[in-house]
């Protein structure tokens, strides 16, 4: 039991950093009467902490390098219990940003390199992917149970307890902060480039913000942007110009390693085959994680009408099942590589993907839905189960922080992706959809069908049907007509959930094919049935190519 001590307060360090945002989701109603706004108000302010995070993600990593792994995760703790505690009794919408987006979003970027530089320097061989398994079936059942706890905590009493537990959480994990082995202070203490952090954070802080905002900006043609550039929607100038950031970030990188000088990133990193291959499948296990959980509670609570605590209850098979796949990654690697597991892990996701398309439907069938969530915690279980191990075992010891910081931005960035890629596709289905059927509709004469082009091509949103009904009814269009536009979009609506889940799909199966360089076989044990080791003495028996 002991060897677990420190798993049990890292693993909680995981559970929180994805809980509260779930939770936030599912309370954007509440908040907006509470701080007397407007829904895109609380949607910046969502986007704000994912913005703040996968900035200083790297710069979180090397001040780990910096000052000690386990050091800096105590300080991370602290500051995310400080802005948890000011989002608890935050006044204002301004005081929400600074507590929830600002400051817990620092601390989260102390916390998470930190974090899997931890697992790693804690556990080796099989106890070290049974660790990562845990972390990462922590990190889904977070995603999938905050709905749960923060619908009923908002319906029931308010969401301020949320993060006034998390302040007594962080407390009693800093109490038990002990359980973490010690490291050796490092022998020279590295300077942080300046220059480098402000290119990378500012490079993916600017990538991330198009990509959030392109469901609002539109991707060509422009929505609702804050301004256009040669008449089109700012999203892909915003992301050119981050790119270009970024590629001015490693090209002054590579200048200071000519030079010999400290980086913020150690590039010859991404020459590692097999943490390039964890980094891209991360990506797209949490673009594909993120894109789904977006859609689902859609269509619970959009299409179905369940409220936020029903929707929690109806992802609880998704939790349950990755949580025993992650657990259980330890066991798999006696039978298969991670390889093969990261690929039996994207065909089983598929096959979910496949029964889920089946599912949608006006009527919900509970047992077929309950058992489609169930196989795709299964597939989502077996990623989660491997990518944190291979990602931390490509690398030695000095590295591992900044390959924690590698991780989590890679996780950030696909998080950010798959909400925003599948919303945009969800809407332009949606879109495409009831245009298609208005217009072939005999019941909808053509001055109608006109006028709701019109509407169509200024933009939708997904709203209930009943919504629909109502704006309708405050028009002209006599009532037939407006009866046979609102069947057409609830059949719009199941329409583009279907197609956002298909693509969905079709990011799976890319998934499936960037698993080549993942490690294809397991080293051997020792002489004395010993784990074999490397040449610095760390376990690397998950990392062989």
């Amino acid at each position: 039991m002991n060897r677990w001590k420190p798993l049990i307060v890292l693993g909680t360090g995981q559970f929180l950093m994805v809980l509260d945002a779930s939770v936030m989701n599912v309370s954007i109603s509440q908040l907006v009467e509470d701080f007397d706004t407007e829904v895109t108000a609380i949607q910046g302010v969502i986007t704000l902490y994912t913005l703040v995070m996968a900035a200083f993600m790297l710069t979180g990593g090397k001040i780990g390098d910096m000052y000690g792994r386990r050091r800096t995760f105590v300080i991370g703790l602290v500051v995310y219990a400080v802005g948890s505690g000011l989002t608890a009794i935050a006044p204002k919408l301004w005081v929400l940003a600074l507590g929830w987006s600002v400051i817990e979003g620092l601390g989260a970027a102390l916390v998470l390199p930190a974090l899997a530089a931890l697992v790693a320097g804690a556990y080796r061989g099989r106890d070290r992917a049974v660790a990562y398994g845990v972390i990462g079936g922590l990190a889904g059942a977070g995603i999938a149970v905050g709905p749960l706890l923060g619908g009923w905590v908002t319906t029931y009493l308010t969401w301020r307890l949320v993060f006034a537990g998390e302040v007594v959480l962080v407390a009693a994990m800093l109490c038990l902060i002990g359980w973490i082995p010690a490291e050796e202070p490092p022998k020279e203490r590295p300077k942080i480039d300046l220059v480098a952090v402000a290119l990378s954070a500012a490079g993916l802080a600017l990538v991330v913000l198009a990509v959030l905002q392109s469901s609002s900006w539109g991707w060509l043609e422009p929505r609702n942007p804050p301004f256009t550039v040669f008449g089109f929607s700012p999203t892909l100038f915003v992301i050119t110009l981050g790119g270009l950031l970024l590629f001015l970030f490693a090209r002054w990188e590579l200048g200071r390693e000519r030079a010999e000088k400290p980086t913020l990133v150690h590039l010859g990193l991404f020459r590692v085959r097999s943490l390039r291959s964890g980094l891209v499948t991360l990506f797209n296990q949490n673009t594909i994680l993120l894109g789904l959980f977006f859609v689902i509670p859609l269509y619970l609570q959009v299409v179905l009408g369940e409220d936020a605590f029903e929707t929690g209850l109806r992802l609880l098979p998704v939790s349950i099942t990755m949580l025993v796949a992650s657990m259980s990654g330890s066991l798999l690697l006696r039978i298969a590589s991670p390889r093969t597991i990261v690929r039996a892990g994207f065909l089983v996701l598929l096959a979910s993907i496949v029964w889920l398309l089946a599912t949608i439907d006006p009527e919900l069938n509970d047992l077929s839905f309950a058992l489609a969530m169930a196989v795709m915690g299964l597939g989502m279980g077996m990623l989660a189960s491997q990518l944190g191990n291979v990602v931390q075992s490509s690398v030695g010891a000095a590295d591992r922080s900044e390959a924690g910081g590698l991780q989590y931005t890679a996780q950030n960035l696909g998080s950010s992706l798959g909400t925003a890629l599948i919303g945009a596709i969800l809407i332009g289905a949606l879109a495409a959809s009831l245009g298609n059927l208005i217009k072939n509709d005999p019941r909808i004469s053509d001055e109608v069908a006109r006028q709701a082009g019109t509407r169509i091509e200024a933009g939708l949103t997904f709203v209930p049907a009943d919504g629909v009904a109502d704006a309708l009814a405050q028009t002209s269009i006599p009532p037939a007509e407006a009866d046979a536009i609102v069947d057409n979009y609830r059949d719009a609506q199941i329409t583009g959930l279907k197609v956002a889940v298909l693509a969905s799909g079709g990011i799976a199966l890319i998934g499936f094919l960037c698993t080549t360089a993942l490690p294809a076989h397991v080293r051997g044990k020792g002489p004395g049935g010993e784990e074999a080791e490397d040449e610095d003495g760390e376990d690397r028996e998950d990392v062989a190519a």
